[in-house]
């Protein structure tokens, strides 16, 4: 009898112990169920980040779109109102051309009107040149082709007035040293 207790008390022990792994078997997943979790897992994430990086790319797209059409607009403006600051500086000789055109009318004196025009003339360059364009010199000046255009060719009187400027037509202009206007001159040969 002490046997047939102690073979079922094995039988009952190994019963025991193959529930157990049973058990232990049922909540611990395979390799392949975990691999399949992982795998699963990692497209889930991968799947998260490819939505994270198209929203952002979207985000990115309409703040360059923006970003675009707020320069095409900036620079629009500039070429419409780049002028403005100029033309408020000019304005001022305008006002003054007009009262001096009114003067004229009824001045007597011919020296007065001629006065008053000279001081437009000079308050109109002043304004030129603190926009930046100043006057190319001609006087007593070798002709040089970045800054004159021959309109004329005369025989110098002296040997000293070869390839010089002898007199000039039109005066030429320079904006910020660039020149605008090349000077018209009449040059010794």
């Amino acid at each position: 009898m002490k046997e047939e207790k102690k073979d079922e008390l094995k039988e009952n022990i190994q019963e025991k112990v193959e529930e157990t792994s049973a058990e232990t078997e049922q909540e611990q997943p395979s390799q392949e169920e975990e691999k399949e979790l992982t795998v699963e897992e990692q497209l889930e994430a991968a799947n998260t980040e490819i939505a994270s990086l198209k929203d952002q790319l979207l985000r990115k797209i309409a703040e360059f779109d923006n970003y675009r059409k707020r320069t095409i607009k900036e620079k629009t403006d500039l070429i419409l109102n780049g002028g403005e600051k100029t033309i408020v500086t000019i304005l001022p000789v305008l006002d003054d051309m007009e009262r001096a055109l009114k003067n004229m009318k009824e001045a007597d004196d011919v020296n007065a009107v001629l006065e008053g025009i000279e001081l437009i003339y000079k308050k109109f360059l002043d304004i030129l040149g603190r926009q930046g364009v100043n006057v190319i010199e001609t006087k007593d000046a070798d002709f040089d082709v970045d800054l004159h255009e021959a309109v004329a060719q005369l025989p110098a009187p002296t040997p000293e007035l070869k390839g010089k400027v002898m007199d000039c037509t039109q005066t030429g202009y320079k904006l910020n040293e660039k020149v605008i206007r090349h000077a018209q001159v009449v040059v010794g040969v």
